[in-house]
Formats: C-alpha cells, sequence, structure tokens
C-alpha cells in the first residue's frame, strides 16, 4: 500500500489502491517531515507566518497589541494541541511557554486547501470550509473554486517550495495562510473524485498530474465529539455498519484508539474526537451523526 496512513480508520481508503512497492506516499505529518527535508521548513509556523509578512514573534517578545493567537511553533501531532487565544497582556505572561509563538488573531473562513503540486506549481486544487461550533462542527468539501485563494497559494508556491513534487495541504484564515503540510488531508478522500488516489499515486510515481475529473459536487466531512474528561468505548460494529449503509452516507471514522487512554490521544481544547461520518447531503449526515452518537451514550 503506498499510502503510509497511521490511523488505522482511515486505512479503508486506501487499502484497494495499486501502486509499485516502491512508490511511499505521506499522510502523517513526521513521515512527510522525515521524507522531505529540503521543504521541512513549512512545518516552521513562525517562519510561515514571516514568509507572508504576518507580524509574529516567539514567546519572549510581547505583542505590540491583543488579541493575539498563541501555538507551539513546530507541532507534528496536530488537532490545535497547546493553542488558546490571549486577549491581554496579562494573559500573554500568564502563558508564557518556551516554543510558542504568538500572531494576529486572523478572522474569517477557515478554509483547508489540498494542492497537487509539480515542480513548485499547481496542478490541482480542493477547498474544504470549516464550520466552527468550539470545535469543528463540519468541512464543506466544496464543488466551486476560491480564484482569489488559489492565486494567493500558487503565489506563495512559486516564491517559497521550490522544485517541489507532490501534494500539499494549506490551512487558511481570512485568505493567509495559518498551516501547511507536506501531504494531503486524509480525513475526506472518498468525497474527492473516485480517480483521485490513482492520480496521487501517479503524481508519486511519475511526477505528473493526470485525472480526468468528472462533475465536482460537495460533500460534507462532520465530526462528532464528546467531552474531555472521560474514557470511551467504540460502539459496536453493527452500528457502525448500519449508520455507513445510511443514505448519502460514503464512509464513517471512529477515530481514537480503545488500548490508550483518552489523555494520551492530542485532541483540541473543546472536545474529544469520537468519529468523522463523510457524506454527500449535510441533513443526512447529521441524521447519520446523531444516529451514530447514541453508541457512545452522549
Amino acid at each position: 500500500m503506498p499510502f503510509c496512513e497511521a490511523d488505522p480508520w482511515r486505512l479503508q481508503y486506501f487499502e484497494q489502491v495499486a501502486s509499485p512497492p516502491e512508490v511511499r506516499i505521506p499522510t502523517e505529518d513526521p513521515d512527510a517531515y522525515e521524507w522531505c527535508p529540503q521543504q521541512q521548513w513549512v512545518y516552521d509556523k513562525l517562519r510561515l507566518c514571516a514568509s507572508q509578512g504576518i507580524e509574529c514573534a516567539p514567546h519572549g517578545v510581547e505583542p505590540p497589541q491583543f488579541p493575539v493567537f498563541s501555538k507551539p511553533i513546530t507541532n507534528l501531532r496536530g488537532m490545535g494541541v497547546g493553542t488558546r487565544v490571549l486577549g491581554s497582556l496579562e494573559a500573554y505572561r500568564r502563558h508564557l511557554t518556551p516554543g510558542h509563538f504568538w500572531m494576529p488573531l486572523l478572522e474569517g473562513e477557515h478554509v483547508s486547501t489540498d494542492v497537487a503540486v509539480v515542480r513548485g506549481k499547481v496542478a490541482w486544487s480542493r477547498h474544504s470550509c470549516g464550520v466552527r461550533e468550539g470545535t469543528f462542527d463540519y468541512w464543506t468539501i466544496e464543488a466551486a473554486a476560491r480564484p482569489d485563494l488559489d492565486a494567493y497559494l500558487a503565489d506563495w508556491l512559486a516564491r517559497n517550495i521550490g522544485a517541489y513534487t507532490g501534494m500539499m495541504n494549506f490551512e487558511s484564515i481570512g485568505g493567509r495562510i495559518i498551516d501547511a503540510h507536506l501531504r494531503f488531508a486524509d480525513q475526506w478522500p472518498d468525497l474527492y473524485d473516485p480517480g483521485w488516489l490513482k492520480a496521487v499515486v501517479g503524481l508519486y510515481q511519475h511526477g505528473a498530474w493526470k485525472l480526468e475529473e468528472s462533475r465536482r459536487t460537495d460533500g460534507y466531512s462532520l465530526a462528532l465529539f464528546g467531552p474531555h474528561g472521560r474514557e470511551y468505548r467504540h460502539p459496536s460494529a453493527a452500528l457502525v455498519a448500519e449508520v455507513s449503509r445510511m443514505p448519502q452516507v460514503s464512509s464513517v471514522q471512529v477515530t481514537f484508539h480503545t488500548d490508550r487512554p483518552a489523555a494520551a490521544h492530542p485532541m483540541p481544547p473543546g472536545g474529544f474526537r469520537l468519529a468523522i461520518v463523510n457524506c454527500r447531503d449535510l441533513v443526512a449526515g447529521r441524521a447519520a451523526r446523531a444516529r451514530l452518537a447514541a453508541g457512545f451514550e452522549l
């Protein structure tokens, strides 16, 4: 299997994708960091902000104004670990943390963009917009393009990424990059074109992007969160199978390990992510998520 996936709940997307044994495709940031030494600097969020002219500095340098957003300079575990809004100088001094930095509290839509890059140029892209209710409630995998954001990312790549060929994922708020990854978002590949994963293999095998994409449609990736401070068990396999068969549902992921304590999972401050439902219709997805929630006794 060419896709080097660490999360067992996502193997369902990749197990049947054919590829020569020498092709390896990262879906995890630690692998991408090791395998792409010339571009691994993109995981330095302080440098990432500076590459866009965004005011920022490590903890120890006081922000000139508040609020600011604080997070680790490098975080290969993801899920918003260690992030917080600092609303005052008092709060900043109270949460002063080595290895963290501050940046402006950006406003606007939170967008995740997967990009196929060929020698530093965009060959394909697709955007997903997140809707928050504390944590992310759901992502809309958008059929439509975002010309302004596409142009911004293409310009950034031309100035910064050299001759890199491979997948990248960008997270942006208000049209400015807040995170960059040398991989794609592995949460919703089933909501892309059926030939998309084959095209990704071709990108890493031959250095070229070939995808005859059929008509795009919107998709939705809905997260199910529970409160922190509890130990959870997986719902029954029968319930997961039932939800997977519900109308418009594409896949179900139960996104935690039962052999690890809850505290050992990297999770956002707002909740413990239990599962994800990918679907083609938002109303149907919400019904499927509610049915799945019954298995966790929420």
